[in-house]
Order: C-alpha cells, then structure tokens, then sequence
C-alpha cells in the first residue's frame, strides 16, 4: 500500500475492517444477545481495536526491526490468516466463536467472537503495519493511526444506530450473508497472499498489474 495523505488511509482501512466487513459479525451477535448487552460488546470491542491499533500503529517501525519481519512475510502471514477465517464463514464454521456459552451468551463471549474479524483483524493489522512503517516519521503513523481510529469510530455509530435492524434480521438471512461475505474475503486474502509473493519477486504474477 502506498497511501500517503489521510483520506488515502481511510479509505484503505475501510476496506478491510469498514462497516460492511464488520456489521454481519455484529448482525450474529445480535442473535444471541440483548440490545443492552449489544451496545456494550460494541463499546468494548471498539475500545479495544482502537487500543491495538494505536499501539501497533505507533510501534510499527520497531515491531517489524524486533522481529525481523518484511513486509511481504507480513503481507503472507495476514493473507493466509484471513483466507482460513474466510474459508469457516463459506464453511459456516465460526472460527474462534464461544460455542460453549451459546445457551446463555454473556459479555465476555460477545467480545471473543469479535476478536478476529474486528478487534485484532489480520487484514487491519497487516494495513496498519505497512502503512505505519511506509515513513520513519512520527507524524505520519500518527495520520495512519488517525485514519484507522476514525474508520472503529465509524464502525461503532453504524452498529450502534442499525442494532434494532440486526436484531429483527432472521438468522438464516444473517447466515446466507455470512456466507457470501466469507466468499468475498476468501479472495480478499488470496489477492494478500499474492502481493506478497509478487513482493519478493516470485515469477507469474506480472499479469495481474
């Protein structure tokens, strides 16, 4: 990624962890859980992918040095990631979902359900990560962060206003969607991985520029 203006960065991070990759996850919950218990997992879960990204986005020069990491490596591991998280939802799998606690879901199991497509997203993480360490300046990550924290910002006043629309959405409309949605990040992912083997040079894949 090659953002370099705020405006730029928002619009990359909207497209990996915007509304329309975030509300389906929400639209489940909304099965299981109260509006009062909704709003807080919203809350909660936001507050907490703010907090991983700011600490992501302003250590990323230093966290890529510390373990050596490139960003092709990164772009790989976060594809890879993401392609099996997609894969569950074709699958209807649910990875990292609180099954145990389906008959009586609780705060805690709302928020561990989030984790991955949300709170610590591998596509997020990944886009913050580059686009941090694009500039060795501190007013830069500072953009990227900015531009992150506004798209969480905006991902909770979404669910928060359309909550009582989740809440009568039926769930095999909530799964069908759900579905189609993990098809399309399923090609999200795989388009990820094959930045960065284009990245580190391997043959083949001029064609797709």
């Amino acid at each position: 990624m090659n953002a370099f203006t705020f405006s730029a960065a928002f619009i990359a991070f909207f497209s990996v962890v915007g509304p329309p990759k975030v509300l389906l996850a929400f639209g489940g919950l909304a099965q299981a859980h109260d509006h009062r218990q909704l709003r807080n997992i919203a809350l909660i879960s936001s507050g907490a992918a703010v907090l991983v990204g700011l600490l992501t986005g302003t250590t990323a020069p230093w966290l890529l040095d510390v373990f050596h990491i490139s960003t092709p490596a990164l772009q790989l591991a976060g594809g890879f990631i993401f392609f099996i998280y997609a894969v569950g939802l074709v699958l209807g799998l649910h990875l990292g979902s609180d099954t145990a606690q389906d008959d009586a879901p609780d705060l805690v199991s709302g928020v561990r359900e989030l984790l991955m497509p949300y709170v610590v997203s591998p596509l997020a993480m990944t886009a913050v990560l580059i686009e941090a360490s694009q500039r060795d300046s501190f007013s830069w990550r500072s953009t990227v962060v900015g531009a992150y924290v506004a798209v969480i910002a905006l991902d909770l006043v979404c669910v928060l206003l359309l909550a009582p629309i989740l809440h009568r959405t039926h769930h095999a409309t909530i799964e069908l969607l759900g579905r189609l949605l993990g098809l399309l990040l399923a090609a999200v992912g795989v388009d990820l991985v094959l930045d960065g083997l284009y990245d580190l040079g391997v043959t083949g894949l001029e064609n797709r520029y």
